[in-house]
């Protein structure tokens, strides 16, 4: 993995500019040495991204330096760093986040047929600032022995009674949850999904704790009987190296929602263009790299996401869930519902 400094890179910036001056070619230096990288900044952390990167350094010529962090601790050092700001793409989890980054004025609109054919239209910004590389469902997930899938309907249904003390799902300020949301206020309105807040409160097992491996986990160890959770966090619990994670996994059936409506949430991760970048043109050809079926089948394969382009296989693994009805909602608007999520999960004691 490279790793680079921002404050290095603008001293390499400045004393090219130097050089040139001096030798009259200004600029010359500086485009082509940017022009032989792309700078991407990640939140992101899966040894597949490092593969990938490696793969398309070696078809290309063109090398990665990747620097990793939290989604808002990256959006904070883009705005610090402004128009001196080394980082080419943007690459982030959740529609909510790359919502939230586009605001921000984070991006800038890019063209590509190539991408436009390789990813269905809800899955990036009409406006071409970012674009969907891969795609998780959030589901219901059940513990075989204490819910039947008869019992189970929509995500609405998790307000019946009946699941009292029965829930388990991670905090309110995770953009999982907030998106999940999102999407409910814009299939029922804001004064529904509240009141399906309060009661899908009123049903949890304890109060939220933890990442999604963790609701998953405690359904297994009979701290609730179903957790809301992303398919992927199954995947590589049932893939794991740990004996024990494995024999969990043999308890929990995969439940997809709303089948016989809208279909089952999901969500994607995706990446755009900074709005400085100076490999604009490097940057592109990595996003369709990555949109690509044979990249897109080895992120399926290795870490158990959905492919966002059609032409690339499900693993294994995601397979034996069996087919679903997605949602057709542009992900998109989750971003936009973002802001009444956060208000309705709070009024309604989400913690």
């Amino acid at each position: 993995m490279n790793k680079f400094s921002a404050r290095a890179k603008a001293g390499i910036v400045a004393a090219s500019a130097l050089v040139a001056v001096m030798t009259g070619s200004v600029g010359t230096f500086t485009a082509a040495a940017w022009a032989a990288e792309v700078n991407i900044y990640s939140s992101r952390h899966y040894d597949v991204d490092q593969t990938l990167y490696d793969q398309f350094t070696a078809e290309t010529g063109i090398k990665i330096n990747l620097l990793q962090g939290k989604s808002n601790a990256l959006f904070e050092r883009l705005k610090r760093e402004g128009r001196y700001s080394p980082a080419d793409l943007l690459i982030t989890v959740d529609a909510g986040n790359l919502g939230r980054a586009q605001a921000a004025g984070l991006f800038q609109p890019v063209r590509s047929k190539v991408l436009e054919a390789a990813i269905p239209a809800r899955f990036r910004e009409s406006g071409g600032h970012w674009f969907g590389l891969t795609m998780r469902a959030r589901v219901i997930m059940y513990h075989i022995d204490r819910v039947k899938p008869s019992e189970l309907s929509t995500y609405e249904g998790l307000a019946d009674s009946k699941w009292k003390g029965r829930i388990l799902i991670r905090s309110s300020n995770n953009i999982y949850n907030q998106s999940l949301v999102a999407s409910l206020i814009a299939a029922n309105g804001f004064d529904k999904t509240e009141a399906w807040a309060r009661r899908l409160v009123a049903n949890m097992a304890r109060r939220p704790k933890g990442g999604d491996r963790d609701q998953i986990r405690a359904v297994g160890a009979g701290e609730g009987d179903i957790a809301i959770a992303n398919t992927y966090y199954l995947g590589r619990l049932v893939a794991s190296k740990k004996p024990r994670e494995r024999k969990l996994t043999a308890k929990i059936g995969v439940f997809f929602p709303n089948q016989k409506g809208r279909g089952a949430h999901v969500n994607i991760s995706g990446a755009g263009v900074t709005k400085y970048a100076r490999n604009k043109a490097g940057a592109i050809k990595l996003l369709e790299f990555l949109a690509a079926p044979e990249a897109q089948k080895l992120f399926a394969e290795a870490n158990y996401e959905y492919p966002v382009n059609p032409k690339a296989a499900r693993s294994a693994i995601v397979a034996s869930w069996g087919a679903f009805k997605a949602d057709s909602l542009n992900v998109a608007v989750l971003s936009q519902h973002n802001g009444e999520a956060v208000r309705l999960m709070d009024r309604a004691g989400w913690r």
